[in-house]
């Protein structure tokens, strides 16, 4: 089977100075791909700057034979995002991928949690993953080709005290179902990962590349995410719009799905239409996964389209 390389290709890794994005840009740079590696310095809750996680990811890279610059600038201001896809334009002459990585955590919950709080984690995760995005979105049109990957968690699945974080990343499943139609016609492709690794952002410590698996515990290094973040990289990246899970040794699709439900035959439909058939509406037996808004329509709608019969039975 050949290789899987990005010759040519030029990367942006947001929060690549540690952990996951770090991995991110290393496999990247590795494969022959040329790397913006960006990261803001600052503490799991977003606060202070430092540029010294950048750089030693760079030397790093550089060190192993690969081409990689360090940038700093702030994802969740426009400048800053606009700043980090120039540096690519500039430094390599194009921008084929970018992964949207970079990201905080502030625990809380419900009743407690403060708008800041919020407010604070859209900024990074949601609209920083917008403002870069919408950055490189010209170049790729232009070129004919991108790759986006956007960082979404399973943690948007709910936990009592993570109410902002999964709220962000929530967030960013809509937008990539959205890039994804605007993208089409320029194959540009926008996908999304929920990463499963012991982290610091994961509230946990880093594991070290070399580290030994130990029985009876989780093994879930940073390394293990990154072949799936990769292939999405990839021109041969064959999906849009899908989630993808990856971590500890196992890779997953996560999807949306709807299950047929009940339809009232006729006449205005009561509340006690809802309570009665419960169990159908819930029913998950035949469930369907759409495509789009479009598709998801014409699925939810078709009883008040029924086809001919003749139409019917040759479908």
């Amino acid at each position: 089977m050949s290789e899987y390389r990005f010759d040519g290709r030029v990367a942006v890794v947001t929060g690549a100075g540690r952990g996951i994005g770090r991995a991110y840009a290393r496999l990247l740079g590795e494969r022959g791909a040329s790397v913006v590696v960006n990261d803001f310095g600052s503490s799991m809750e977003g606060d202070g700057t430092d540029d010294g996680p950048a750089r030693k990811v760079v030397d790093e890279i550089v060190a192993a034979g690969g081409k990689a610059v360090a940038d700093t600038n702030d994802v969740s201001t426009v400048e800053g995002a606009t700043a980090i896809i120039d540096t690519a334009i500039a430094q390599f002459g194009r921008i084929d991928v970018v992964v949207n990585n970079a990201g905080i955590v502030r625990y809380a919950g419900m009743p407690d949690v403060e708008l800041e709080n919020v407010e604070r984690h859209l900024a990074v995760h949601l609209l920083g993953s917008f403002n870069t995005s919408k950055a490189a979105f010209p170049h790729m049109i232009e070129q004919g080709y991108g790759r986006i990957i956007m960082t979404t968690s399973t943690g948007m699945l709910g936990l009592p005290n993570n109410l902002p974080y999964a709220t962000a990343k929530a967030g960013l499943v809509g937008m990539t179902r959205s890039m994804k139609l605007a993208g089409e016609p320029y194959d540009i492709k926008t996908n999304l990962i929920a990463p499963a690794a012991m982290t610091r952002m994961a509230g946990g410590d880093e594991l070290p590349d070399d580290a030994p698996a130990v029985p009876g515990q989780p093994y879930m290094p940073s390394s293990a995410v990154a072949p799936m973040v990769a292939f999405l990289a990839h021109e041969s990246c064959p999906v849009s719009g899908e989630i993808y899970t990856a971590g500890g040794g196992r890779f997953a699709r996560l999807f949306v799905a709807s299950t047929e439900g009940y339809v009232r035959p006729e006449g205005a439909p009561t509340v006690e239409d809802v309570a009665n058939n419960w169990a159908a509406i819930n029913d998950e037996t035949g469930y369907y996964v759409p495509a789009d808004l479009m598709s998801w329509s014409g699925s939810f709608l078709k009883h008040q389209f029924p086809q001919p019969a003749d139409q019917a039975a040759s479908s």
